[in-house]
């Protein structure tokens, strides 16, 4: 595969870097690069920039608000994004709900609920997790019981990423127990106002609350608000989990973070020399360097796939382990190059407007939080582990 640029292509990414120039606010592009936390205002701060320019959601057909991008220029925005420091699009509503809603749900869902994720009137977070069915999805416990024209949902999620901002909640269900445990599962649009609903927020071992408990008693969910057919929701879920588990390989992030780390491998000394000199380093780091290469073209691939009506297979597998991966040796080797300085953690450092001494070189303070923080990334979204059995059963017959 060609990854050169043709001369429209080079054309494409010189707008796309004048937008970050003129568009994206200097507050948010410090505050992503220094690893300091986002308040939900910034996210829909720059979430109603995008949109506003046509380009928030970059994969949706021209027809529901998309900007009928080629696959190569979708993947000079993801890179040019993450160059630029530009914060993460809240994924579930764009990246997650509007595919699945595009695929599967009916007209008037898509007339009701895409215009809502496009202009921001709906925060969306996803109801995957449960106690005791993570990695084992299909194992969710969570009913949904049909009674006329509602569905009475009882149950919990768990994990649940920035539940305590969101509006609405996309939920799987099991509204046949008798069934096998995949053929049971439905795929719900639930009201995070509805009576009945608990929010617990999980405190982190950073103080961040950034996940949260979802409880459900008793509660009622319109019949309209059943994506598809009942008992079809594992369908809709491993739909919308391929695109999940893209987005978590988080491509242009990587570069990003990987030129950084360059940099400071560049500053940072070890007897004397750069540590880029030192060949133990400079080995590991081109070792990521390949990878990532190599992960741009099956990053392309995908996005190829889906271009031509499709949706990933089990690439986006091979790009959830790969990318995750890569993603967690950056942040190790970063924290390995800062040394002492990544040891001292002061919570208060990663807030906006923090005023206090800082210990080493001002980003120091998010090595060692962004190392911890991304173990997890091998683990969500379907763990690495039940990642190889879905190659080998799709590729190996296995």
């Amino acid at each position: 595969m060609d990854l050169s640029f043709t001369p429209e292509e080079e054309s494409f990414r010189e707008e796309v870097r004048a937008f970050f120039r003129d568009k994206l606010p200097a507050r948010l592009s410090t505050l992503v690069r220094e690893g300091k936390r986002l308040r939900k205002s910034d996210m829909e701060e720059w979430h109603a920039i995008l949109n506003e320019r046509g380009w928030l959601a970059n994969h949706w057909p021209e027809q529901w608000g998309g900007p009928g991008w080629s696959v190569i220029q979708r993947f000079i925005f993801d890179n040019e994004s993450a160059l630029a420091h530009a914060p993460r699009v809240v994924p579930f509503g764009v990246n997650m709900l509007g595919p699945v809603l595009i695929k599967y749900g009916s007209e008037e869902q898509k007339k009701q609920w895409l215009p809502r994720i496009l202009d921001g009137s709906d925060w969306w977070c996803q109801g995957y997790s449960e106690p005791g069915a993570g990695s084992d999805l299909a194992g969710l416990k969570t009913t949904a019981v049909r009674k006329g024209d509602v569905y009475v949902v009882n149950g919990q999620k768990t994990w649940t990423t920035l539940g305590q901002h969101a509006d609405m909640i996309f939920c799987l269900v099991r509204t046949d127990a008798t069934a096998k445990k995949q053929e049971g599962i439905s795929f719900l649009l639930i009201d995070m106002k509805s009576p009945g609903i608990e929010v617990r927020p999980i405190t982190l071992i950073d103080g961040e609350q950034e996940v949260n408990e979802v409880f459900f008693t008793d509660v009622e969910v319109p019949v309209a608000n059943l994506v598809g057919e009942e008992n079809m929701g594992w369908t809709y879920a491993k739909y919308l989990l391929t695109y999940e588990r893209t987005n978590i390989a988080g491509v242009g992030f990587s570069i990003a973070s990987f030129e950084r780390l360059k940099e400071v491998a560049q500053m940072q000394k070890k007897g004397g020399r750069s540590l880029v000199d030192d060949p133990l380093f400079a080995a590991r780091m081109a070792r990521v360097e390949i990878d990532l290469a190599n992960m741009q073209t099956t990053n392309l691939r995908v996005l190829a796939a889906v271009a031509g009506g499709g949706a990933p297979g089990a690439e986006s597998s091979m790009l959830k382990i790969k990318g995750t991966e890569i993603r967690q040796e950056i942040t190790s080797l970063t924290r390995r190059a800062y040394g002492s300085y990544a040891a001292p953690y002061i919570p208060e450092a990663l807030e906006a407007g923090w005023n206090g001494e800082d210990v080493g070189p001002e980003d120091a303070a998010m090595a060692a939080p962004s190392y911890f923080n991304n173990r997890k990334l091998s683990i969500f979204g379907g763990s690495n582990e039940i990642q190889k059995n879905i190659i080998s059963k799709a590729i190996l017959g296995l």
